[in-house]
């Protein structure tokens, strides 16, 4: 099953390029895979077929006990051929249907082919949270494969709409699923039905959690609209997610749960009420289409209706007649659609109100539609007329039920009759329509299903025989599937049924008015769309209310909501009672209180410059205090984060004026006060609270000894970093690659991987090259922002403190140091370069973009545990590496320091994109303005 899933995801990485070779045909090679899955579901037919499963399990998640659990029984079996076969199907008729160059074919191709993929992982899923993945990435495939037609507002409205109401479905199903899988402590769903369920409202939320997920994906009321309207997509795409694969997903669904779960009190009640509202309404809006492809979505809403309703009324001939009705479904919905296709390809309109004489064009294709039809419509001998038998016979004790059920099968007579007559009959006034010949590709596919619905409907003992495993789930079961069972009731009804859904057709002129005035007031697509809207006018209030554009309100709603919530827990808990030492040095207190007076002069500083120097001295203090708690690595990495956020500081306030504007209130400034006071005492608090609050044994206690052990280092800080939680660390450079993005692109007007600024030439006299300077970009600023001294200095450093950040890169994992430390260094080094030089200098100290330094460091550091995982380790595994080297001797290597280079790369990218940006680039702003006395950097040849 796995290799199954690996085959479809190998053939849509594949697919665009085939596509780019082959064009359309590229459709045939990729059908391979979902006949691969048909051929193997078919293989396995003897092992299902005695009520047995096919089981396989990989590891996954250790972690989380999260495995790939894979299990193939009688409905995931049933599920399987209908996903590869209609879908290997599909894509031959699509090799015919697109034309050479269609806009879009290779997405439609590849995701086509995913989609069947993840199809398969729902199906075959025994995990309630591998399922969950499998079902939201088709979510994700059919609103790509529904606003195929980017072009077209109509598409990309109706896969949005599509994507919103299955998303919102899928994650309360997923709140269900946590429910029922946190109680059985697994979720595994064959375990799970292993114990016993919880009691109460409890397993009653869940199961409403969880039908809120299948009846939105297999659009049962009041989920319906979304599929009507995501007839937007190509009609192949139609054949396949709205009549073989994924409306049926919340079919399945609960014909996987309804064994266990038929049971609970809700269940029954919301499945049948809502499936049977749902085959009456969608069935009756058929009959009021125009296009049949519309008449086919709203029937097909109709029939969804009927199997939710049959397949989740948890008795045993239910399900026996549910299964046989999802077969016949799958065969005769997906025809047709196929049928619209050819017609719609070849008369250029599928409004009926146009179409005449289709049936003396192609003979065939009439025949094929007609055997669909009468499949959908329960004629003898196809497959539909056994579905529709069983289900008559599986309700016979309950009355209500089955007049619902008989209501709605006549409406679905009289649309199947409507298809047929609309499609191919003569219509007076109207020209013939004439289309060019049909291609066999084309005429194939639906051919095919057509033929396999007549070829079921005799073999339906072999049916029962292979569908019976499933229905025995819910105990013993009386029915039969059979083409004759004799004169019984359900016969009666089926020819009641006909000849009922007959009369409507035929009486349809008459019918006409009534048809026009019995319609809902709301459509559930406007109702949708009121719904949007209100809730986009509810963000567009809440965001006025509560966005208004102060920085200082915002910050301070945080801090109040910091001090009322967290502090009065803490107040009322009293966890401070513990006795706690004031400092364990002297010098801790004079830190702290040169702290305290900067914070506090900060405060009431006028000019930003001063603020900014003020606020800097706490950062340094807070480093001091490191210092005397006896952690240099912490110590120095906040002295060079101080250093470095002083320097962006400094570039940032160029833009801002000197000094802070009129203070408010004295009033207001007492609340600020108050509020600022009482927001450090309580994080002051909270932090003591969270260092004492601790009951089990410290897990750090154990690095030092893992330090050395696992990670062949001394320097407990860096280790810990690239080895002990590197996943962390990855996640950080992460973190940090998005902000330099984030921060470049705030700043640029153009691409920030754009040309290299040239150094320009002094107007008026000789190149500055002809004779020896010390910056080469120091000629280029004005004389009076000059300094030589500064320019000397830099000279003479630079190179100097780049070799220092490589030793500290190097000798990080047994020393003080490591890549963020060194790669700080590093990005002062070139700080200073650019505040010597401008924005000319930073471009000789680095030809690099930033953005090619930033990926490779994140590339080294993914490809380091990458490496280690295809070594047989685990990732970002350490190993030690001890040889000799020629004139070097011997040598000691952790295959950590690799990872710790891509770290250091990244916190560089990260200094020179700040500086390309808040430096480089915002002089290039200054200069083009003509603000020359704004900027560290002005070109000379500018100045008059």
């Amino acid at each position: 099953m796995l290799v199954l899933l690996i085959l479809h995801l190998v053939a849509a990485l594949t697919a665009p390029l085939l596509v780019r070779w082959w064009g359309p045909r590229a459709c045939y090679p990729l059908a391979l895979a979902p006949a691969a899955a048909f051929g193997w579901a078919l293989a396995r037919t003897p092992a299902v077929g005695r009520g047995g499963a096919v089981v396989e399990t990989y590891p996954w998640i250790r972690q989380l006990g999260l495995d790939i659990a894979l299990r193939l029984t009688t409905l995931s079996w049933l599920m399987t051929l209908l996903i590869g076969g209609v879908g290997a199907l599909v894509l031959i008729y699509s090799a015919r249907y697109f034309a050479a160059g269609s806009i879009g074919l290779a997405q439609y191709a590849a995701v086509l082919v995913a989609f069947a993929g993840a199809m398969l992982l729902l199906v075959l899923a025994d995990d309630l949270l591998l399922l969950y993945v499998g079902w939201e990435l088709t979510t994700i495939f059919s609103y790509l494969l529904i606003g195929h037609s980017t072009e077209r507002r109509s598409s990309r409205w109706a896969a949005a709409q599509a994507l919103t109401v299955t998303t919102l479905g899928g994650l309360a199903m997923l709140v269900g699923f946590i429910l029922l899988g946190e109680h059985a402590d697994s979720y595994r769903w064959s375990e799970v039905v292993a114990q016993p369920l919880p009691g109460g409202g409890y397993l009653a939320t869940a199961v409403l959690l969880i039908l809120a997920g299948a009846l939105s994906k297999s659009a049962v009321l009041p989920f319906s609209s979304w599929l009507p309207v995501a007839m937007a997509a190509p009609t192949p795409v139609s054949a396949y997610l709205h009549a073989a694969a994924m409306v049926k997903a919340g079919v399945y669904l609960v014909g996987l749960l309804a064994p266990v779960l038929a049971v609970v009190g809700p269940w029954r009640p919301v499945v049948q009420i809502a499936g049977l509202a749902t085959l009456l309404v969608g069935g009756w809006a058929a009959l009021r289409q125009t296009d049949l492809k519309m008449l086919l979505a709203y029937g097909t809403v109709s029939q969804l209706g009927l199997l939710v309703a049959v397949t989740g009324s948890g008795t045993p001939d239910a399900a026996l007649a549910g299964t046989a009705m999802l077969l016949a479904h799958a065969l005769f919905k997906a025809a047709l659609f196929l049928v619209v296709g050819i017609i719609d390809h070849g008369a250029g309109t599928r409004d009926l109100r146009e179409l005449s004489g289709l049936r003396r064009w192609s003979r065939p294709l009439f025949v094929v539609a007609v055997l669909a039809a009468a499949s959908m419509a329960g004629v003898p001998p196809l497959v539909g007329f056994v579905a529709k038998e069983a289900v008559f016979a599986a309700f016979s004790d309950r009355p209500v039920l089955l007049a619902g059920l008989v209501a709605g099968t006549v409406l679905t007579v009289a649309y199947s009759a409507r298809f047929v007559w609309g499609a191919f009959a003569d219509r007076p006034g109207v020209a013939p329509v004439e289309p060019g010949p049909i291609a066999g590709s084309l005429l194939a596919p639906p051919a095919l299903l057509a033929g396999l619905g007549l070829l079921a409907g005799p073999a339906a003992t072999v049916l029962d025989d292979l569908l019976r495993p499933y229905a025995e789930l819910f105990g013993g079961v009386h029915a039969h599937l059979a083409l004759w069972s004799g004169p019984t009731p359900a016969l009666g009804l089926s020819g009641l049924v006909l000849a009922a859904g007959g009369l409507l057709f035929a009486l349809r002129g008459p019918l006409a008015p009534m048809l026009a005035r019995l319609r809902s007031p709301v459509s559930g697509n406007q109702g949708y769309e009121w719904i949007v809207g209100r809730f986009d006018r509810l963000a567009v209030e809440v965001t006025g209310a509560t966005q208004r554009g102060s920085l200082p309100q915002y910050l301070g709603i945080i801090l109040v909501a910091l001090v009322l919530l967290p502090g009065a827990a803490m107040l009322a808990v009293g966890p401070w009672r513990a006795r706690i030492p004031l400092w364990d040095s002297p010098l801790q207190p004079v830190v702290v209180l040169v702290i305290g007076v900067a914070a506090v002069l900060a405060v009431g500083a006028r000019r930003r410059l001063t603020a900014m120097l003020l606020v800097g001295m706490t950062g340094y203090g807070s480093a001091m205090l490191f210092v005397l708690h006896g952690a240099p690595d912490l110590a120095l990495t906040q002295f060079l984060v101080e250093t470095a956020t002083i320097a962006v500081f400094a570039l940032v306030l160029r833009r801002l004026p000197d000094r802070f504007s009129a203070r408010p209130l004295r009033r207001s400034r007492w609340a600020r006060r108050a509020i600022g006071v009482t927001a450090g005492v309580v994080a002051a608090g909270l932090a003591l609270v969270a260092a004492s609050a601790r009951r089990a044994p410290d897990i750090s206690a154990a690095f030092p000894d893992l330090a050395v052990a696992q990670g062949y280092g001394r320097n407990v800080v860096n280790v810990t970093l690239v080895d002990i939680r590197a996943w962390d660390t990855m996640g950080e450079l992460a973190v940090l690659v998005v902000a330099a993005t984030g921060v470049a692109s705030l700043i640029f007007e153009r691409s920030r991987t754009g040309p290299r600024p040239h150094r320009p030439e002094p107007a008026g006299r000789a190149s500055q090259t002809d004779r020896s300077v010390w910056l080469r970009g120091g000629p280029t600023l004005y004389e009076e922002r000059r300094s030589i001294v500064l320019e000397v200095v830099i000279r003479l450093i630079f190179h100097t403190v780049v070799l220092f950040s490589l030793f500290l890169l190097f000798s990080g994992h047994n020393a003080p140091g490591g890549g963020f430390t060194g790669g700080l260094v590093a990005g002062l080094a070139l700080v200073v370069r650019y505040l010597a030089g401008g924005r000319y200098e930073l471009a000789e100290a680095a030809p690099v973009g930033a953005g090619t330094i930033l990926g490779t460091g994140l590339a080294v550091s993914v490809g380091t545990g990458v490496v280690a995982l295809l070594a047989g380790g685990s990732v970002l595994e350490s190993a030690k590496l001890d040889g000799s080297l020629p004139l070097v001797g011997d040598v000691h290597l952790v295959t950590s320091l690799f990872f710790d280079i891509g770290v250091y790369l990244v916190v560089i990218g990260l200094v020179l994109d700040i500086l390309r940006s808040l430096g480089a680039e915002v002089d290039r702003h200054i200069e083009a303005a003509g603000t020359a006395s704004g900027g560290l950097t002005v070109d000379k040849g500018d100045r008059p």
